[in-house]
């Protein structure tokens, strides 16, 4: 049995040094920059260079390939993100194959690369990929760094012909429902993952695997030209995208390490990279988060309109009109969609009267694409003349007061940015959030909480929301609300025509009950923040 010759002291130190150096100088240029993404291309092919230099240093068989996958795969790489390859193997045997890998890997991980790394034949690729969508997501964006041309073509070749694209789309989108529960449905936490909350970079790069698997584009100038996403939107995903990435890059170079969540004890100091300053009402860490969830915030708008669109291509016997519902909305399969495009443009009242529709109509899950679509790109008409209008006054309190769905409703209006635009209270507090560790989600997201948690006391389903104790000649009532109290021998209380106490608020099917005043209390516990938001003149500039 002939030996592999060991790696030369010499050369495994001087490749060392010099990738460490050549890192060393890009990671100092990350702390400055506000694009990233050439940065991270020139940071993976520093690493392609490295693992040549590597893999010819362990004379490393021909017939191998060796691969980059994953993000790694794409050509970029965030300051100190894995680095994800894959060693193919020919399926005919190769000799004293199993000590020339862990050379080259070992070298590999001496010289400072942080590897994930895997070791497959083809037909085991083939059939790991067959069984795993992880795998088989890795594996699409796969290319090759060194070694056989041919085998990586043979793979690719085999790959690409095993690959169904309406099966991968299935399991990306069931995958993405997963991790969003995972992360409650929102991307409002505080200390957000910027990676895999919902709104983040992984809902972008879902999109365009399942793009690219389908052979409709791997970039959104692409899916422009495809008419799957407008030239507006395009530039907006390439926009939020671009600082999703430079903030994931700062992250990493400010806490020196792979880190995707943006905990407290770094938002300062992230804030700080990118040049925002305390001011007398808002932390330098505030203005930052703000910045995120807004970013966020339309990235799950646009994610939402394309997966649906995207569907509708890859499955399009399923997307038929089921019902028309007046002349300005029709149902198609389960979601609420305008019968023209211009809807909106020639009847703003009709944005407000889609989520009263939304209510009303059993059946209906959703807004479709198109009306998702449309009300993304009628924002300018909701100005303050179309907030003064009566008929959208009207149609607004009648969402309030539908029996039910109302808190779907105004999630849905929050998430497409109407409830901020016809409310501007409200939209100063949108993406709106307090340093400290005793709030979890944002100003807004804790507003319609207690708006939904306040409805279900009037919900029977959740009712007995305390145990039944007595108190004197009172006991608590199930099925009221907190603090609403009732005689022993009186069963409908309040509810049957009895005077409820000074003060006291109720929630019904109908709207609210108006509380006795409030004793007048300091400026600074009126009801808002010490850290008071922007006048609603710029608030209303910004976007989305």
């Amino acid at each position: 049995m002939s030996s592999v010759p060991a790696v030369p002291l010499s050369d495994a130190t001087s490749l060392k040094a010099d990738y460490k150096v050549a890192k060393a100088k890009l990671l100092e240029r990350f702390k400055l920059a506000t694009n990233v993404e050439s940065l991270m291309g020139a940071l993976a092919r520093t690493t392609d260079e490295s693992l040549r230099a590597a893999w010819k240093t362990c004379d490393m068989p021909p017939s191998l390939a060796l691969l980059a996958v994953g993000g790694y795969g794409r050509g970029e790489l965030a300051p100190h993100s894995d680095i994800d390859i894959l060693v193919l193997l020919p399926d005919q045997p190769v000799a004293h194959l199993e000590t020339r890998i862990e050379r080259f890997i070992s070298l590999a991980w001496d010289l400072g690369l942080e590897l994930g790394s895997s070791v497959r034949s083809v037909s085991q690729c083939l059939e790991e990929a067959a069984n795993d969508v992880t795998v088989r997501t890795s594996l699409l964006e796969a290319r090759r760094i060194t070694g056989s041309t041919t085998l990586f073509e043979d793979f690719a070749q085999h790959y690409r012909a095993a690959l169904d694209p309406r099966a991968f789309f299935q399991a990306k989108v069931l995958e993405m429902r997963q991790r969003h529960a995972k992360f409650q449905d929102t991307p409002y936490a505080l200390e957000p993952n910027i990676k895999e909350s919902p709104g983040g970079l992984r809902d972008l790069q879902l999109i365009l695997w399942v793009t690219q698997a389908a052979g409709f584009g791997s970039s959104w100038q692409e899916l422009e030209a495809r008419g799957l996403v407008t030239e507006r939107e395009a530039r907006e995903l390439e926009r939020n995208e671009g600082f999703l990435k430079a903030l994931r890059a700062r992250l990493h170079v400010t806490a020196g390490r792979r880190q995707d969540i943006l905990v407290f004890d770094l938002q300062t100091a992230v804030a700080e990279s990118f040049g925002y300053k305390p001011t007398a009402t808002k932390r330098a860490s505030e203005q930052l988060m703000r910045r995120y969830y807004w970013a966020a915030k339309a990235v799950t708008q646009l994610a939402t309109i394309l997966i649906q669109n995207i569907e509708a291509q890859l499955f399009p016997n399923t997307s038929g009109i089921t019902r028309v519902l007046s002349d300005r909305f029709v149902e198609k399969q389960g979601m609420l969609e305008i019968a023209r495009d211009d809807v909106f443009e020639r009847e703003p009242n009709a944005i407000l009267e889609a989520f009263l529709l939304y209510e009303q109509t059993p059946g209906v899950k959703g807004l479709s694409a198109r009306t998702l679509r449309a009300i993304y790109n009628a924002r300018d008409l909701m100005d303050q003349h179309w907030r003064r209008d009566p008929e959208n006054r009207r149609l607004f309190m009648d969402i309030l007061k539908e029996p039910a769905g109302i808190t779907h409703a105004l999630r849905l209006m929050n998430q497409t940015s109407v409830l901020g635009r016809y409310l501007l209270n409200f939209r100063r507090i949108v993406g709106q959030m307090q340093h400290d560790l005793y709030h979890v989600y944002t100003v807004d997201q804790h507003i319609l909480m207690v708006l939904r948690n306040l409805r279900r006391f009037a919900v029977a389903e959740h009712a007995p929301f305390l145990p039944r104790t007595r108190h004197g000649q009172r006991r608590w009532r199930t099925g009221g609300v907190a603090g609403s109290a009732s005689s022993d021998h009186e069963p409908g209380g309040a509810e049957a025509g009895h005077e409820r106490p000074r003060g006291h608020q109720a929630v019904c099917g109908t709207g609210w009950q108006r509380a006795a005043p409030e004793r007048a209390l300091p400026a600074d516990r009126r009801g808002h923040s010490r850290h008071q938001p922007e006048g609603l003149e710029h608030v209303e500039r910004q976007a989305p």
